[in-house]
């Protein structure tokens, strides 16, 4: 399986207004840190979380659910998750991808990408948003090289 390369993740980030697909209600959990760095880029943020919904806060329940609809989605969920996740993106008409991965398992999988394969939707996969975010930290960018680096070789 390789790694979507960082022109690809360009691509997605071409979106304006992003789902973000598990956002969880800790403010210090890596994905509000996600979160808020999108914002600070000026894009349009819509936190989705069944468990945390209410929408005049801007916390959608479902994909679907957000209004006015999101152009792609990043998916900060477990793999339990993400093929439910996936079917709401293609009842949304979302048709771009994030399948964020991070240290553990998470929504990237040989399912969730054959999942997408079959209904037409642009997955990125294999990186983290923060390395095709433009100008984020040394570190953030280090990991970038070594992560397309070894994508190359195998």
């Amino acid at each position: 399986m390789h790694t979507s390369t960082i022109e690809e993740a360009r691509v997605f980030l071409r979106a304006k207004r992003i789902a973000v697909v598990g956002l969880s209600r800790d403010e210090k959990d890596f994905s509000h840190g996600i979160a808020r760095a999108l914002t600070a880029r000026g894009y349009d943020v819509a936190a989705v979380n069944p468990a945390v919904a209410d929408a005049g806060r801007g916390w959608f329940a479902r994909v679907q659910d957000v209004s006015p609809p999101p152009d792609a989605a990043l998916l900060l969920t477990s793999p339990g998750q993400t093929e439910r996740v996936l079917r709401d993106c293609v009842e949304a008409g979302v048709k771009r991808v994030w399948l964020h991965r991070g240290a553990g398992p998470g929504a990237e999988s040989p399912g969730t990408l054959a999942f997408c394969a079959k209904h037409g939707i642009d997955a990125v996969h294999g990186l983290c948003p923060f390395m095709a975010l433009p100008d984020v930290g040394l570190g953030h960018r280090v990991h970038a090289f070594f992560r397309l680096r070894k994508s190359r070789r195998s």
